[in-house]
């Protein structure tokens, strides 16, 4: 039978950002700030839970006690705690900023129209989401945070050559850090030689007619958009662009329309942290989106972008120690969207 949709959790999402940002929220202090950052870094600073990814060889011997937390607010004000200039690769938080180029480059609707918004309820990297989305009467279920549509927004990136999509795709990530941005080498070249997943998943798609262009093309730079190094401060920077209406707030520059943001914070809130994407929302309304390589960054419209690097991951691929430490930071700054206040 065929799914009627009332509205798509896209335009929910959308609609219930825009009420957002139009809700002056109380300021804290930066001490206030500061203090609840500083008490979330002590608090799980010992914790012992979860470990390192081991599938990419590179990411099992990052040192597991890797810990920073950083805040940077709209107006461009930088709270931290722990090591925030230890760097490690990106990996999944890339998903978000790829996306954003193929809004930035097609429009809005290039992505629900191509991919979808979806969450796929499975693995961020189940082919049997693939053949569902083949299927599918209602439209296709899956989105571009996990593999499948990950790849396949990267092989909707414009550039006449491989290296011209790459280097604007690079720029594009450092405009939004703030400064210019690398590939770690090692991991790229860790996951490329054990990526054959996801070049089975290139494929797939290509052959279902979601890839236009070359499938091992898109999957290469997937990887590699994957293996750049990024910090704790360079992801909050990232975060907080997101929540400043996609302004960096430490540049100034506009990276990406205002108009935008919302549809981006809206696939976070759905497939952000993998099949624990509810979970997340449920405890703190916060758009987020996690790396195996450690990172979470999580968004709080108008207010701040907030980032933390801790490798032990659970078992859905989310960092132990940046779930908890977020949450408690959210809660102590009464940061939660969804949050209001009886009059």
């Amino acid at each position: 039978m065929r799914r009627i949709p009332i509205l798509r959790p896209l335009a929910l999402a959308a609609v219930a950002v825009a009420l957002v940002l139009a809700v002056p929220a109380p300021a804290q202090t930066p001490e206030e700030i500061q203090k609840a950052v500083s008490a979330a870094y002590e608090k799980y600073k010992d914790l012992k839970e979860g470990a390192n990814a081991d599938y990419i060889p590179a990411l099992a011997r990052v040192d597991p006690k890797l810990y920073g937390i950083a805040l940077v607010t709209v107006d461009g004000k930088v709270y931290a705690a722990g090591d925030v200039k230890t760097e490690v690769s990106i990996q999944s938080i890339s998903k978000v900023f790829t996306m954003a180029k193929v809004i930035e480059e097609q429009g809005l609707d290039a992505i629900p129209k191509t991919i979808g918004v979806d969450a796929t309820g499975m693995r961020f990297n189940s082919i049997i989401a693939v053949e569902l989305a083949k299927k599918a009467l209602g439209g296709p279920e899956i989105n571009p945070l996990v593999n499948p549509g990950a790849i396949t927004a990267t092989s909707m990136l414009k550039g006449a050559t491989r290296d011209e999509i790459w280097k604007g795709l690079l720029a594009f990530y450092s405009d939004f850090a703030g400064r210019p941005l690398a590939v770690n080498a090692e991991v790229f070249k860790s996951e490329s030689d054990t990526n054959q997943r996801n070049q089975a998943i290139g494929y797939l798609m290509h052959a279902y007619g979601f890839i236009k262009a070359d499938p091992m093309r898109a999957t290469d730079i997937y990887t590699e958009q994957c293996s750049v190094n990024v910090n704790a401060k360079d992801l909050a920077t990232m975060a907080a662009s997101l929540a400043n209406g996609g302004k960096n707030p430490l540049t100034g520059k506009q990276v990406i329309q205002t108009g935008n943001v919302p549809g981006l914070l809206a696939v976070m809130v759905t497939a952000g942290l993998y099949d624990d994407s509810g979970k997340w929302y449920y405890r703190t309304g916060l758009p987020a989106k996690s790396g195996v390589g450690g990172g979470i960054i999580a968004v709080s419209p108008g207010k701040f972008g907030i980032a933390v690097i801790s490798p032990p991951l659970d078992d859905a691929g989310n960092s132990v120690r940046a779930q908890k430490a977020i949450t408690d930071i959210s809660n102590a700054l009464k940061a939660n969207p969804l949050a209001s206040t009886p009059r």
